[in-house]
């Protein structure tokens, strides 16, 4: 009976250590963050043979985390641009200056009335100064998070920035410079603006008359303007009947 006792208790001590061991290698409630992060890779490799390429879902989700956000500034905080170009929010809205203006404070209201910042929406404002443009703009209402701003000009694709006021006010300003080519003008260097979320979705998108109208960065028709054949000089002609004047009395 004793011996009996004996093994039962050695095994219900077997079974404690046992499930300690086990509760060690889970992770606790709340763990660090380099904790959960080695565990969640040891697990991916762990179910991705070596060799083979990672799922297209988990590279999407990896993106999306990584994705870049709209720099918070205070209110009244000043960005540096460029040089003579810097840009600063308040709650009233976007204020600017430009290289050719610096002392003259620009400025574009977001509580006007002028837009509603309930719709999807971007603006553009462009000055371009010793062959360099200096671009900017609100954009608002999107759903979403504001992550990237694509910029088509007639000098190419421009990656601008992003700037917010703290809080999620439901707008930004978008900002870019690039140098300017020699037929590039003001009013139709800008052909078309598209702010996109965190996901990779448009959050909000402008496209200028210059594009629409067929300036710089506009689509070509698809269907070419129709022209008539050029006629065949040995081919004969149909006469043309004149009318012979009346004999005088």
């Amino acid at each position: 009976m004793k011996r009996t006792l004996k093994y039962l208790a050695g095994a219900a001590v077997t079974a404690a250590v046992a499930g300690t061991a086990t509760i060690s290698y889970a992770a606790p409630a709340n763990p660090p963050h380099d904790t959960t992060t080695k565990a969640q890779a040891a697990q991916f490799q762990a179910v991705t043979p070596a060799g083979e390429d990672r799922p297209a879902t988990a590279i999407e989700s990896t993106a999306r985390r990584n994705a870049p956000t709209p720099r918070i500034v205070a209110p009244g905080e000043r960005v540096t641009a460029a040089p003579g170009f810097q840009l600063w929010l308040t709650a009233e809205g976007k204020h600017w200056t430009t290289p050719s203006m610096p002392g003259l404070e620009q400025f574009r209201s977001v509580v006007d009335g002028n837009i509603d910042r309930g719709t999807p929406g971007v603006s553009v404002q462009s000055e371009i100064s010793d062959d360099r443009a200096y671009l900017s703009g609100l954009y608002y209402g999107g759903r979403g998070t504001a992550s990237t701003v694509e910029i088509e000009t007639a000098s190419g694709t421009v990656h601008g920035k992003l700037i917010e006021l703290p809080g999620k006010p439901g707008w930004g300003v978008w900002y870019a410079t690039t140098d300017v080519e020699p037929d590039g003008g003001p009013l139709t260097f800008v052909s078309e603006v598209t702010v996109h979320d965190t996901k990779g979705r448009i959050y909000a998108r402008l496209t200028t008359r210059s594009r629409r109208g067929g300036g710089p960065g506009a689509p070509r028709p698809r269907h070419p303007p129709r022209t008539l054949p050029a006629p065949d000089p040995e081919e004969p002609r149909p006469c043309r009947r004149t009318r012979q004047p009346h004999p005088s009395p």
